[in-house]
């Protein structure tokens, strides 16, 4: 009580404070960097990330793309050429010319090194960096190689994949905000019972949200991702606890005249409450820190101390502001849109079988079709760009004029002899969907002696240490065809090099395929296992947490199971989120109605007096925590150009209705059926229930 009370004797300086760690928040925010290379989140011992390393090292190249020029004269290309080299960090431009411009002879160069790079309307140039794939350096570079390119070239690769994501995730981002803001505060002044309610509500949580936003500097970086989604989704989590504190000041307000003693009990009580129920949450979110593929960790720690943030700011800033503002928000308060539940309840609780045998039909296909949509989900972030974009248009050109959908890159030893290195490449050359290996032995063939080479064309492929060969395949990156090829080109790479490696954007897919599909087992192992102890310590039931989880992992069965009946695939992130968000995030409405027919049930009501009066109380509450979770994350899925945020925003808004339904409908009927079971497992209720039937017999006598 002391701490409630110190709230609102200091609320103006709360208030002071909180405007003046906005300057700092605001100037964190700027200068946190944002990632868009999810292949940056693999763990550091794979051997792709290793190779991409040692390529770095030993070659001082690290991000690799096409530059597809269409109907352009030789001689501009070579001027063309000419000025990409001059463009910082730009390491090796490789064309045709740069290999037949030696001292090599003519007639000694493979004619297949003119026609890999050349068709009748198009060339082709491999752009080396010295510079990481997602680095800014190399992203400003990509961008001025577009510029000095023109229209009639196409860049492609993964750094300008990152380009393009980059700017138009800078352009839609502030969209989001802004949709997630009008929505959600709309949703709430037709739910809520005042107008301007909802606007105290923002203010507290965009503080909450800009701090967070802000100490993310500390992190140094944030990916693409966590940055799209944390405000939404911090907006969306945290806005029950402000609910709470509104509906338990104004239950306050009718009991003390002094409307600050009000607020500080009200303070009190929601704290209890609010802690209890944001621990889900946070755990939730700690579980995805569990992930090898660290963008989990990004992504959990984000928004864990964004709901950790939330807790704060709604026990200090939103009583403040309140208070502050609590002669105008009495006046404008209106009757909330949701009625009385109380007949509505009754008919719930009367036709409760209904609901248990939809359970059970739901809960195979339910499911099933969960299973089955995590098979199909898709890694290629390409699936989820729109076709206009650069990067798209790029790779289309480099697949139609080259029959070129990815390339890989292997590092072999230098000290291999020249007539084994050959032998390999020729053997993988023989792999299916292998368009060419391109290395010294291709570009020299077997007539000239590796001694007699220029110095630049032996620093261009050869190292100290490695020898570099170039791979273009006919399969795209994450595709089936193009993991069965690596896996081939890895047992022929070992075969004459065991130490060798395979690098490149299509094996770090395949790496992060292998990685995310591990991870998901586990974090939703971790997240069930995590919230089951929580809810246990809580609500001390053995059988509680098993129903309430039960519950809501039939929402996440829907919800995920749902895209497969639909014939729809989701991003390899989504189902790993969305399931530990969903839980974590919604399973406070379960906890919401089981700690009222606990304390209903414990005070001597009978089982149906108990759950009815539970659902009565809380469905209220439970109808405008989902409906904003709801309205927060759908205009945003709705407006999205990118994919991977659109259908992660719509699941979370299908997520929330769903959980909400199942809750209101399904919960209350489990609570009927298991009430024995309930009451013999939950520390307390035996001996309630025993008095009560001590006190039925004596009133019977």
């Amino acid at each position: 009580m002391k701490f409630a009370r110190a709230v609102v004797k200091h609320r103006v300086l709360i208030l002071l404070v909180t405007v003046a760690l906005m300057v700092p928040s605001v100037i964190g925010m700027a200068f946190t960097r944002v990632n868009y290379d999810m292949l940056t989140y693999l763990p550091e011992d794979m051997e792709t990330v290793v190779g991409q390393e040692e390529l770095m090292e030993d070659f001082h190249k690290g991000a690799f793309t096409f530059l597809v020029v269409e109907d352009m004269q030789e001689k501009d290309v070579a001027a063309l050429k000419k000025k990409i080299e001059g463009i910082d960090h730009v390491d090796t431009v490789l064309w045709y010319d740069s290999l037949a411009d030696l001292s090599i002879p003519m007639e000694l160069l493979p004619d297949k090194i003119y026609r890999e790079f050349n068709t009748d309307h198009s060339t082709l140039m491999a752009i080396f960096f010295n510079t990481s794939t997602s680095s800014d350096e190399t992203m400003k570079s990509v961008e001025e190689i577009r510029s000095v390119a023109g229209s009639q070239c196409f860049v492609s690769g993964l750094t300008a994949l990152v380009v393009d994501l980059k700017n138009l995730c800078e352009q839609q981002e502030p969209v989001y905000v802004a949709l997630a803001v009008i929505l959600a505060c709309a949703a709430m002044m037709l739910f809520l019972d005042g107008w301007l309610v909802p606007f105290v509500f923002l203010l507290s949580i965009g503080a909450m949200i800009l701090l967070n936003m802000g100490t993310n500097f500390f992190f140094g970086e944030v990916s693409y991702i966590t940055k799209a989604l944390s405000a939404v989704l911090q907006l969306a989590v945290t806005m029950d606890y402000s609910i709470f504190l509104w509906h338990s000041y104004n239950e306050q307000r009718e009991k003390y005249d002094d409307h600050q003693e009000a607020m500080a009990v009200a303070i009190r009580e929601t704290l209890t409450s609010v802690l209890g129920s944001s621990i889900t949450t946070i755990a939730g979110f700690i579980a995805l820190c569990f992930m090898s593929f660290t963008l989990g960790r990004d992504l959990g720690l984000v928004m864990a101390k964004g709901v950790l943030l939330g807790v704060i700011g709604c026990v200090t800033v939103l009583p403040s502001l309140i208070l502050v503002f609590d002669r105008v928000l009495q006046k404008t308060r209106h009757r909330p849109l949701i009625p009385d539940m109380s007949r509505f309840s009754k008919g719930v609780i009367k036709v409760f079988p209904v609901f248990l045998i939809l359970f059970a039909v739901l809960i195979t296909p339910a499911y099933y079709g969960y299973h089955q949509a995590n098979q199909e989900v898709y890694y290629n972030m390409a699936q989820s760009l729109p076709e206009d974009m650069n990067y798209i248009i790029s790779n289309s050109k480099l697949s139609e004029e080259f029959d070129i959908a990815s390339t890989h890159m292997v590092l072999v030893d230098a000290n291999l002899p020249s007539k084994s290195v050959h032998q390999m490449m020729d053997d993988m050359e023989e792999v299916d969907g292998v368009k060419y290996v391109l290395g010294l032995e291709s570009v020299v063939g077997s007539r000239v002696p590796r001694e007699i080479l220029p110095d630049s064309i032996r620093e261009l492929l050869v190292s100290d240490k490695w020898e570099l060969l170039l791979i273009n395949s006919e399969y795209p990156v994450a595709s089936d065809q193009v993991n069965e090829q690596i896996n081939q080109l890895n047992a022929v790479l070992k075969q004459y090099d065991p130490k060798g490696m395979l690098i490149g954007e299509a094996p770090c897919m395949k790496d992060m395929i292998e990685t995310t599909d591990h991870d998901f087992k586990v974090v939703n192992a971790i997240s069930i296992v995590a919230i089951f102890l929580i809810i246990l310590l809580v609500e001390k039931s053995i059988s509680l947490p098993v129903i309430l989880i039960a519950v809501i992992e039939l929402g996440i069965f829907i919800n995920l199971g749902l895209p497969h009946y639909l014939g729809q695939s989701m991003a390899f992130i989504t189902p790993i989120c969305i399931s530990t968000i969903q839980l974590g995030a919604t399973v406070d409405y379960a906890i919401l109605m089981t700690t009222r027919y606990k304390s209903e049930r414990m005070a001597g009501a009978d089982k149906k007096t108990a759950v009815w009066t539970a659902l009565r109380t809380s469905i209220s509450s439970i109808i405008v925590s989902g409906m904003g979770l709801f309205a927060a994350t759908f205009g945003v899925a709705l407006y999205s150009d990118i994919e991977i945020i659109s259908s992660m925003c719509m699941l979370m808004a299908r997520g929330a209705v769903i959980s909400m339904l199942l809750v209101i409908f399904v919960l209350p009927a489990m609570f009927m059926l298991a009430d024995p079971l309930i009451c013999k497992t939950t520390l307390g209720m035996t001996k309630i229930k025993l008095k009560n039937r001590s006190v039925e017999v004596s009133a019977h006598e």
